[in-house]
């Protein structure tokens, strides 16, 4: 899928750009295309109708003028009812209102009239309506501001513009001389009336005059629905190549989960995270190497049963990797029911703290197991675990050793054979430390040395140190104090014992120590 979804991109890709360059382009050609056939349509319009107003003029300027005047046998008169005066022909307000029936008379974009609120009597009185009355009035109080009207509705605009018709010198002694004019005090510059031109222009008859815009929206919505189209497939393509990652991430996950409980914690975070390599290497480094053992493990085995050693053995590992890990220690191996770990790699706070760290975790390890001894032993368990503890502090090639099959993460080196023997001279229940450990750790622990040892692979002879107290802060952390014998089971965990178990406490240990001293002494004859 992945690789059907690469074609894709790099089909995309090119369409996507034609796509853009061709709708940047388009547009204003398209837009280019239809202004030129707009403004040629416009054209025709309006050269149709001047030619028919120059028609109109002609026609009437034939009939009504030149065609009386050569009927007229006398001299010819202008008056304003010249059809009722043979040989007169109209004056210029008459020609004006004619003219306005005529061009007004067709079904055009363009329509004139001549009108006035004051006509002569006998002609037919004008039917003024708002625009027109307000005109007159603008320009008697105003003659410069032009009167400009546009309205229409979303599918037609329509345009009227009013210029004034001004009383000249001969107009003005016509009107004040005339019977029939309603006024006889005209001035030269009054305004007699407005004379209109009207435009109307249907929107909707222009609509196809955009066919190239059209055709180009038409193009980019098609355009643009193909797109959404692919995109939505594509995005389908990737919702399951995402839900197939998700489900192989959930996978890799619950696996690699499974796998970790396989690894130390910090290997397998360095694993993961990429700082380490998984090649055979090795490194040398100075390490703290801790070694435990179950003191008369082979007998115990054959004590329990296996499914109840099984448990117990689980058990026993789970406290003390959760202690191993709670103090930074990387767990190497459990090797029948013994543990092996280090301080100082991955991941070090120095080899004097690494050291100490260690300690810390062996005192931990030994409360942990009493306490835990007191709770297998109310299940039934007579002789519950104990553990002699061995530190050293050395050299050791630590890192992947193993086949390109399969590896494991370990150390390697006399030092960590030693620890081993550290733990063997242990007392159970004790910790045994090497003088390099012991020399970190000295101001923690109170320890005696033991008899010099020799091992194979190292030149020295090693002075064990076993742990007799402890000092410091390890001195004064809460004290878990066991024992088991025939006809003893004593066990005191002071951090858990509460205000009125210390008086208990003290009060059946008291009674218990008065009963020992009585049972010490010699019976008297």
């Amino acid at each position: 899928m992945g690789e059907k979804i690469a074609r894709q991109q790099r089909t995309m890709g090119p369409l996507l750009v034609a796509a853009v360059l061709i709708g940047l382009i388009g547009l204003p050609v398209a837009a280019w295309l239809d202004l030129r056939d707009l403004s040629e349509r416009m054209l025709r319009t309006q050269v149709s109708e001047i030619s028919r107003i120059i028609d109109d003029m002609r026609g009437f300027y034939g009939s009504d003028v030149v065609g009386r005047v050569l009927q007229a046998g006398d001299a010819v008169t202008a008056t304003h009812n010249y059809r009722e005066v043979p040989g007169a022909i109209p004056i210029p307000a008459t020609l004006s209102i004619e003219l306005g029936k005529r061009i007004s008379a067709y079904d055009g974009s363009v329509k004139y009239r001549f009108v006035s609120d004051l006509p002569f009597k006998g002609r037919e009185p004008h039917q003024l309506d708002e625009f027109e009355r307000n005109a007159i009035s603008a320009f008697r109080a105003n003659l410069r501001e032009p009167i400009i009207e546009a309205s229409g509705s979303l599918f037609n605009r329509h345009v009227r513009a009013a210029a004034p018709v001004v009383m000249g010198q001969v107009c003005v002694a016509c009107h004040n001389s005339h019977p029939d004019s309603p006024k006889m005090d005209w001035n030269e510059g009054d305004v007699r009336g407005i004379q209109e031109i009207s435009i109307a222009q249907p929107i909707a008859a222009n609509v196809l005059s955009f066919k190239y815009l059209l055709l180009y929206f038409g193009f980019a919505a098609a355009a643009g629905l193909t797109f959404i189209l692919l995109q939505r497939r594509q995005s389908a393509l990737v919702q399951g190549m995402n839900k197939e990652l998700a489900e192989a991430n959930d996978f890799l996950a619950a696996i690699s989960l499974k796998i970790a409980k396989y690894l130390s914690p910090q290997i397998y975070k360095s694993i993961f995270s990429g700082q380490k390599d998984v090649t055979i290497a090795t490194e040398r480094k100075k390490l703290t190497i801790f070694f435990s053992d179950v003191k008369d493990f082979t007998a115990i085995v054959e004590r329990l049963q296996p499914e109840d050693l099984t448990v117990l053995l689980n058990e026993y590992f789970t406290e003390m990797s959760t202690i191993a890990l709670k103090h930074g220690a990387t767990v190497d191996k459990f090797i029948g029911d013994a543990l092996l770990v280090f301080f100082g790699d991955p991941e070090t706070q120095g080899v004097e703290e690494d050291a100490r760290a260690c300690l810390r975790m062996a005192v931990d390890m030994q409360r942990r197991l009493e306490q835990l001894n007191r709770v297998w032993r109310d299940r039934g368990v007579e002789q519950p675990f104990r553990a002699r503890m061995g530190i050293n502090t050395g050299y050791c090639n630590v890192g992947n050793f193993g086949s390109d099959d399969r590896m494991d993460y370990t150390i390697i080196g006399a030092e960590a054979n030693l620890a081993a023997r550290l733990q063997s001279i242990a007392n159970p229940g004790g910790i045994c430390l090497s003088y390099e450990t012991y020399a970190l750790v000295r101001d923690l622990v109170r320890a005696r040395p033991l008899a010099p040892i020799a091992m194979k692979g190292i030149s020295r002879e090693v002075v064990p140190y076993e742990v007799d107290g402890l000092l410091g802060e390890l001195a004064q952390r809460p004290q878990v104090i066991s024992e088991h014998a025939t006809g003893l089971d004593l066990f005191l965990d002071v951090e858990a014992i509460d205000e009125n178990g210390i008086e208990r406490a003290k009060k059946r240990l008291s009674e218990a120590l008065s009963a020992l001293t009585a049972r010490s002494k010699p019976a008297t004859l």
